[in-house]
């Protein structure tokens, strides 16, 4: 297998998720079958919010890049808990806080912010702000707060339906579970392709052309989401 190859066969996946998943995006992200079944929710589901939750994590490309960002150079799976740990209290505060306060926030900006974060990642990743601001801002605290944007975003998303006050807060919390679920299935399969990758001499070879297409598809979406804003 080529060096060539090697790097299409990590990045053509990405690229291709996003081209199919740019139908979706001025939609918020949610299919129609999932809209159909919000729409007409009542009462306590429990395995369906969690399955919706757990799919929208794992087709949600916005996310799954910025954890590839996140990952990229981490080593040690104590490093690789305790980001994650990070991005995950932020998101689930605000998924929680943002529907149950009905904290009103604007879905394209939000997603447009959390397309920032993949840029952010990927500029941080190439050594950006040591280059330009002498120092790396905080990599923790940057996972937290825009993990804390990630959930607004998810939060948004459910906003849109209107559920119903009865059985909201175990729904809530079954979509939560989802979510996480679904994350820990995406990091399995991106730590698995990190680490094979990280085996090879390639890793470094093309580290920066990768961050690059990282950031490349960070304003991607921030056009994509800035347009649906200006159009709707």
């Amino acid at each position: 297998m080529s060096v060539k190859f090697k790097l299409s066969y990590l990045l053509y996946p990405l690229l291709l998720l996003m081209a199919l998943a740019s139908v979706e995006a001025f939609a918020h992200g949610v299919d129609s079958s999932t809209r159909n079944f919000l729409q007409n929710n009542s009462g306590v589901q429990i395995i369906p919010f969690m399955y919706i939750g757990a799919k929208h994590m794992v087709t949600g490309y916005d996310h799954l890049l910025f954890l590839v960002g996140v990952l990229f150079f981490l080593h040690r799976s104590k490093d690789v808990l305790l980001y994650v740990s990070m991005f995950t209290i932020g998101h689930s505060v605000t998924l929680m806080t943002g529907v149950l306060a009905n904290i009103q926030v604007n879905a394209y900006l939000i997603d447009a912010i959390i397309g920032l974060s993949v840029v952010y990642k990927g500029f941080d990743n190439l050594g950006g702000f040591k280059h330009f601001l002498g120092k790396q801002p905080d990599p923790k605290a940057a996972v937290l707060i825009f993990g804390l944007f990630h959930g607004f975003g998810l939060a948004t998303k459910i906003q849109e339906f209107q559920l119903p006050q009865e059985g909201l807060v175990a729904n809530l919390l079954a979509f939560n579970i989802g979510v996480e679920l679904g994350q820990f299935m995406a990091l399995l399969f991106i730590l698995l392709g990190i680490n094979y990758w990280r085996r090879h001499q390639s890793f470094n070879k093309f580290a920066k052309t990768t961050n690059t297409a990282l950031m490349s598809a960070g304003f991607m979406l921030v056009g994509m989401q800035l347009t649906g804003y200006f159009i709707n």
